[in-house]
């Protein structure tokens, strides 16, 4: 099975309300939010959406409300990874039912995963669940302890998962992700996973990338891609950094609770910290005095 993600995907947020349960109105806002700063899709209930602290009803119903307020807009993928297999399986099998236009699963994080044979072995089972939706697997070993090595990986798992496209890598190894970039005549769909690198990405032959930041700058990552593709390496540079300091100040404070401030998403759920009035006076000022604002030209709920 052959697909593609290009571009900047936004790994999307999970409203909530005051009480902690989700709040799936403003997704539709979020959505015209994404498109209208130049996203090309979303990614739905990994990290970022908070998809470990959500319940199986719960992951269910964001999923539903993102993908119909995407749909012929955004492409959308939905993280169906579970420390269950039976669960991930559900959750895979309701993704495909409701059109998402792919799957993506986390290796289980609880029992660790100790080779590649059972990593393949655990995503094959999760991928069945859906098996005519392309399936990235999702590689974040700083979270789920798998630290295993993707260039044998993705072979192994393409030779088992018939509907295996490509991989979401959220590590910092640009060398790794190159040779993946590469393997089998850059037969696999490699999205990068960390915003604060995006250049070294495209450097090494990136096509598209899935991160947190793109909610609230989609267009400085923009920016920096047209920067790099025209050749304007010292531009492309400079507004790198700009997404860099930016992200360090984000990095300061409790992190998802910023970025749902910033699009008015509500807080986060334990163990997620929120942010107190004092934390979100500190970060406009310190996000004014970077410019950032400015630089995006984006509109905030702060």
């Amino acid at each position: 099975m052959k697909y593609e993600l290009s571009g900047l995907v936004a790994a999307s947020l999970t409203p909530l309300h005051a009480d902690g349960s989700v709040d799936l109105e403003p997704i539709p806002r979020i959505v015209d939010h994404l498109e209208r700063t130049g996203v090309s899709g979303i990614y739905i209930c990994g990290s970022t959406g908070e998809g470990i602290s959500l319940t199986g009803d719960e992951r269910r119903a964001v999923a539903e409300a993102y993908v119909a307020a995407a749909k012929g807009r955004l492409q959308t993928v939905v993280q169906v990874g579970h420390n269950s297999m039976a669960e991930a399986q559900t959750l895979a099998a309701h993704a495909a039912k409701i059109g998402a236009d792919a799957i993506s699963a986390t290796a289980p994080s609880y029992f660790k995963i100790d080779s590649i044979e059972m990593l393949v072995a655990c995503m094959a089972e999760i991928a069945s669940g859906a098996p005519e939706t392309p399936f990235y697997y999702y590689h974040i070993p700083a979270l789920t302890g798998a630290a295993l090595d993707m260039v044998e990986f993705l072979p192994a798992a393409d030779a088992r998962i018939g509907n295996m496209v490509g991989m979401k890598y959220t590590t910092p190894e640009a060398c790794v992700y190159q040779t993946c970039l590469n393997l089998q005549d850059g037969r696999f769909n490699v999205l990068w996973g960390r915003d604060e690198m995006f250049l070294s990405a495209l450097a090494v032959g990136a096509r598209g990338a899935i991160g947190s930041t793109y909610n609230i700058a989609a267009p400085l990552y923009l920016k920096v891609l047209d920067a790099y593709r025209s050749g304007n390496m010292a531009e492309a540079q400079r507004l790198q950094l700009l997404a860099v300091k930016a992200i360090r100040v984000l990095l300061r404070h409790p992190f998802l609770a910023v970025l749902k401030w910033l699009l008015g998403c509500g807080g986060c759920r334990l163990p997620q910290r929120n942010l107190t009035a004092e934390h979100a006076a500190r970060v406009k000022a310190e996000l004014d005095a970077l410019g950032f604002f400015q630089w995006c030209g984006v509109e905030y709920h702060v």
